[in-house]
């Protein structure tokens, strides 16, 4: 795939498979991260609703019954994720990727629409975790991710490149996130001690996002 290459729906496809395959490979690592400030469940609870996502969009090519485009397959995502990942993540992640279904009509992706489908997903991160910039929260990664993503996309970018700029500003988010105190969610619960820890959430998003771009060919 070039890097100016349009996006259909066999991205959004190979996309989850990637996510769930480096879920899977990032399990414990995710785990143990959410363990010191949360349940321990993080990347245990993400691999799940993956799998159920990916099940669900692979029974419906054998069907011969895909979605069209990529904001139906989006949406397949953010129903299994909705439905299968516990906690707050899965409400999170399900409105991000429910966000980002909202060009349903389209049926390839220009750099314009994956930056926008970007920004939709940090704004429903955002207005479902009631956050801001600075909680360490998973939106420390998604905001980023999406500056840059626009930045990518507005200077000539193609679909490819604006998704490694967001990987790329994604897994600076969430490195970001090691010193920050949290204030939201169970992290909060542990104040300062919460400090020296990275977010877990926004982790699993670098990885997420990590996986968009490989999709992409990037």
């Amino acid at each position: 795939m070039t890097a100016d290459k349009l996006l259909d729906t066999a991205w959004v496809v190979d996309w989850t498979r990637r996510s769930a395959a480096a879920v899977t490979e990032s399990i414990e690592e995710l785990n143990a991260l959410d363990a010191a400030i949360g349940d321990g469940d993080h990347g245990t609870n993400l691999c799940r609703g993956l799998e159920a996502a990916l099940a669900k969009l692979d029974a419906a090519a054998q069907a011969g019954d895909p979605p069209p485009t990529p904001g139906g397959a989006l949406k397949a995502v953010a129903t299994s994720l909705l439905a299968t990942v516990g906690g707050a993540s899965g409400p999170l992640l399900g409105t991000a990727y429910l966000r980002a279904s909202r060009g349903g009509t389209l049926t390839e992706l220009d750099a314009a629409a994956v930056a926008g489908l970007i920004e939709d997903a940090c704004a429903g991160v955002e207005v479902r975790g009631r956050a801001e910039a600075g909680d360490k929260t998973m939106l420390d990664a998604w905001r980023p991710a999406a500056v840059a993503a626009r930045s990518a996309a507005d200077r000539g970018a193609g679909p490819a490149e604006v998704l490694a700029a967001a990987a790329r500003a994604a897994a600076q988010g969430a490195q970001s996130t090691e010193p920050m105190t949290a204030r939201k969610g169970r992290a909060s619960y542990h104040g300062v001690h919460s400090q020296g820890h990275r977010d877990p959430g926004a982790q699993s998003t670098a990885i997420l996002l990590e996986a968009a771009c490989h999709a992409a060919g990037a």
